[in-house]
């Protein structure tokens, strides 16, 4: 849990390795120049004026969104952006500047601008201003007091979504009312404080996402039923959803413990046993019974309260499905507001009149241009006989019967006679530097090395 003393103690984090600029190590002469402090009005030099704010300025965002913060101090980036012992002197100016541009805001401003009766009891978890400070803002002072927690406008939107979207996926979102403390174990890991949560609820409170309501002591927290919904208030309905929620943790927490019990007395009955005490067994064993009669008990309020709980949920899908229904029977009347029987078949009948009559003029201006473009039959078939004669006695230049060429390297005519294939291959064996023996045939001499074709 947050405390102030806690945080006094925590140690401000630095930037890691290799998320600084190039020149936080490499430029002596650049650097010593930015953490030198501002000139005492932009006028004197605004060309050194504006470097230094265009350096410090997306830094000091940048790291407070490495970090995960929404909530700066003055001391906490002197500490963080030391260098080599030496603190950035123009720090103060450069929040003085997000300030005034609206990128950064004072924490006590912001949470005056939301209306929001919770706030009375969210107010003790802040710390309270010294009186300088009340004083330096009542009398029109900038400067930023070391101490004073400045707020990063931008991140604490992008937070506030990440939060909304996490009780979005979350089981917790089966309704829309939720315990404020079971919200805060949820958004745990998201919220590094307790403050940081409150601002983030002032920050959904601020765009109308969730409505805090303090409920017999108890704070709860109300959602919007979409991403784009606005809240409703919190009515009786909510509550007395929240309370039977409530009541249905309540019993089955209570359940699991007797359960443990009932088990524990079993367990005594039984080493009562093995020990030979058969009275101390029995009493065991009676405890055992009286404590699984009050489970039946409190699992038969039990499921009267999920029972009704399940009708409510069901009963908010048909009221949304009804919802539904209804939207679209309404816009299918508008849409066909000006629709009926009659107009239809009336249009029917214009778009065939002028299906027909676009026929008629196709037709008419195929028939004028092919009339300009007649041909005589007879002399088209004079022309085709001439053709036809000039080609029956014109020679046909076919290629050469295949079987009549002479192929190299190819497979032998199949016509060759055996005696002229037996010399074609005495041949091939002279050829290949090889000597047949005598006495033997060159066809046996070369069959080993043969293949079939």
């Amino acid at each position: 849990m947050w405390s102030p003393e806690r945080e006094a103690e925590a140690p401000a984090g630095g930037d890691p390795a290799g998320l600084l600029p190039p020149e936080w190590e490499e430029d002596e002469e650049r650097m010593s120049f930015l953490f030198s402090a501002f000139k005492r009005s932009r006028e004197v030099n605004s060309t050194d004026w504006d470097s230094k704010m265009g350096f410090w300025a997306p830094l000091v965002l940048s790291h407070s969104r490495r970090q995960g913060v929404v909530r700066l101090r003055l001391r906490d980036l002197q500490e963080a952006f030391q260098r080599k012992g030496s603190v950035p002197l123009g720090l103060a100016t450069v929040l003085q500047d997000l300030l005034r541009r609206g990128e950064l805001q004072r924490e006590s401003d912001f949470m005056a601008s939301v209306d929001s009766s919770w706030i009375s009891w969210g107010v003790g978890v802040f710390l309270l201003k010294p009186l300088k400070w009340t004083l330096s803002n009542m009398l029109g002072d900038n400067k930023v007091p070391a101490e004073e927690v400045l707020v990063a406008v931008e991140l604490l939107k992008e937070k506030a979504e990440e939060v909304y979207r996490l009780y979005q996926s979350s089981p917790l979102s089966s309704h829309p009312v939720v315990a404020l403390s079971e919200l805060s174990t949820l958004c745990a890991n998201s919220c590094p404080d307790e403050r940081t949560f409150y601002l983030v609820l002032l920050q959904l409170q601020k765009e109308k996402r969730v409505t805090v309501l303090e409920q017999n002591g108890e704070k709860i927290v109300k959602f919007a039923r979409g991403p784009h919904a606005k809240v409703s208030p919190v009515n009786d309905v909510d509550v007395g959803v929240y309370q039977l929620m409530q009541s249905e943790q309540l019993l089955s927490r209570k359940v699991e413990s007797l359960s443990q019990e009932a088990e524990r007395c079993k367990e005594e009955a039984r080493r009562a046993c093995r020990a030979g005490k058969k009275q101390l067994a029995l009493r065991s064993l009676k405890a055992k019974q009286r404590t699984e009669k009050r489970i039946e008990a409190l699992h038969a309020k039990l499921d009267t309260v999920q029972g009704i709980l399940d009708r409510i949920y069901a009963s908010q899908t048909d009221q949304m499905v009804f919802n539904a229904y209804q939207a679209g029977v309404g816009a299918l009347k508008l849409s066909m507001k000006d629709v009926t029987v009659e107009k239809a078949e009336s249009l029917v009948d214009q778009i065939q009149e002028l299906c027909d009559t676009q026929d008629e003029v196709s037709q008419t201006l195929a028939g004028g241009v092919t009339n300009g473009l007649d041909f005589d039959s007879e002399e088209l078939e004079k022309e085709l006989d001439i053709l036809l004669q000039d080609t029956t006695k014109e020679p046909l230049d076919l290629p050469d019967n295949p079987r009549d060429r002479h192929f190299t390297n190819s497979v032998p005519n199949p016509r060759i006679s055996d005696a002229e294939l037996e010399a074609e291959l005495e041949k091939l064996s002279l050829s290949e530097g090889g000597l047949v023996p005598s006495g033997k045939s060159p066809k046996r001499q070369l069959e080993p090395t043969l293949k079939p074709l």
